[in-house]
């Protein structure tokens, strides 16, 4: 099988961003960008091989990114030249003695692509020798001569370029080999060498994604960060019977409002494959989570009993649908108490036993955090906190290897919802043992820091 081999472009100044460093060195979402871009890659089972084509001046930044973040597949960090072509070039030439290698070619400051897209790419260079990322153009592109329009291609034909751009070695090796011996040789892609220099050479397009940006002005540094911010991911929705039972037999969870609704079905489905269960609540061990003492008894208790906690899961949560100015400052007290001040208290009760375990926090969400809802702005609100909550404790605890991820589930068929909400279409809202499933499906992946998506048309 053919080796593939990421290769991220870093070789740029970065002069359209300003500052004094090179763009893919700016801090977004508590990394810089290329560590985001380099993860992405870092964490895909179909490549092999992580090459890093970077400016000199910047070579020793890159070597203590990659040791600081322990990433196992970069195998060459080089120079790059003036221009992408060089860079480029540059890993090419690296490679050149070796057989049957795919090089996919990718922005460093595109830290939003998809995995999809990456095993789409990979894909399709077992058909095709030169690969293409696009999405279709939403705005009117024009061609433009001495300031004025020269012509106004379709629409509908028109796609706009992203990365990464894949190749069979041997294909971008001769493109470069003829590009090299024209003078007027001023490419501004790779596909776009292949096209000049091999017009036989068939490039197929795999679609791309809006989301995949690539940060070029200051301004969008700003919009990256909301990116990240609403990131979220989708996983498998079931295991066997056995992977469950390697994976939970023994190990010790602590659920906070397991008394019903999803708490309830996290439980009932642990404790079927071998998980030790404590849980606690207001109606099963009177347990009020915005009690620091009722916390730290919670789990100190756990501990004693069991001298290992690997799985602390927090979905202790109310909603008092009614406008803000018809709220109590007793309930405004509550709710804000419970669902973010206890999460806080859990959170930094829970580092000590986790550490030990390299454990797993999950918290919970709602789809109300990403807009503040009218009739539960409280609710929505304290639901946003705990995503920069989960996000920051993720940065916070990952050189402890401790895993701290949310569940964003949308509407759910709950006693909570049923008080708020009254009778709804049971077929609009998502069974709370779905909710359970993915959350349980959660701990068995070694990903920290994700909101993880469960959407009602996943489940039917």
């Amino acid at each position: 099988m053919p080796k593939n081999i990421a290769v991220i472009l870093a070789g740029g100044v970065g002069s359209r961003f300003g500052g004094n460093i090179p763009k893919q060195f700016t801090k977004l979402a508590g990394k810089t960008i290329i560590e985001h871009t380099i993860d992405v890659f870092e964490k895909n089972d179909n490549i092999d091989e992580i090459c890093i084509v970077i400016h000199p001046e910047w070579k020793h930044k890159i070597e203590e990114i990659v040791l600081n973040n322990n990433f196992k597949k970069v195998s060459k960090i080089l120079n790059g030249g003036k221009e992408r072509k060089d860079s480029s070039l540059a890993a090419i030439k690296a490679y050149e003695n070796e057989r049957d290698i795919n090089l996919l070619f990718h922005d460093a400051v595109r830290p939003f692509l998809d995995q999809n897209i990456i095993d789409e790419c990979i894909e399709n260079l077992n058909i095709y020798n030169a690969i293409d990322v696009a999405i279709p153009a939403t705005d009117t592109i024009i061609e433009v001569e001495n300031n004025y329009i020269k012509k106004i291609p379709p629409r509908s034909a028109m796609m706009q370029g992203q990365t990464p751009q894949a190749f069979k070695l041997k294909t971008i090796k001769k493109a470069y080999e003829l590009a090299q011996q024209d003078n007027n040789f001023k490419p501004t892609d790779d596909c776009g060498i292949v096209k000049k220099y091999l017009p036989e050479e068939p490039i197929y397009v795999v679609k791309g994604h809006v989301k995949n940006i690539k940060i070029t002005h200051p301004q969008d540094i700003y919009i990256a960060d909301k990116l990240f911010q609403l990131k979220t991911i989708k996983i498998k929705h079931k295991f066997s019977d056995e992977e469950y039972i390697k994976n939970l037999q023994n190990k010790v969870m602590v659920i906070f409002g397991g008394s019903y609704g999803i708490g309830k079905e996290i439980k009932e489905i642990a404790k079927k494959y071998g998980t030790k269960i404590y849980s606690f609540s207001r109606t099963e061990t009177n347990t009020d989570v915005s009690k620091l003492e009722d916390v730290i008894y919670a789990l100190s208790s756990t501990y004693e009993k069991t001298k290992r906690i690997d799985y602390i899961i927090n979905t202790a949560s109310i909603l008092i649908k009614k406008p803000l100015t018809q709220t109590s400052y007793e309930e405004i007290q509550k709710i804000t108490s419970i669902n973010y001040l206890g999460a806080v208290y859990i959170a930094k009760e829970s580092y000590k036993f986790l550490e030990k375990t390299q454990g797993h926090l999950i918290n919970f969400t709602s789809s109300s955090y990403t807009r503040g809802r009218a009739f539960y702005s409280l609710y929505s609100s304290t639901k946003s906190a705990i995503v920069n909550l989960t996000q920051a404790l993720a940065e916070e605890w990952q050189n402890k290897n401790i895993k701290v991820n949310c569940i964003n589930p949308e509407r759910t068929l709950t006693p909570m919802r049923v008080k708020n909400f009254g009778q709804e279409d049971p077929n609009t809202l998502l069974n709370p043992i779905d909710v359970a499933y993915t959350t349980i499906n959660t701990l068995l992946f070694n990903f920290t820091g994700q909101i993880i998506d469960i959407k009602v048309q996943d489940n039917v």
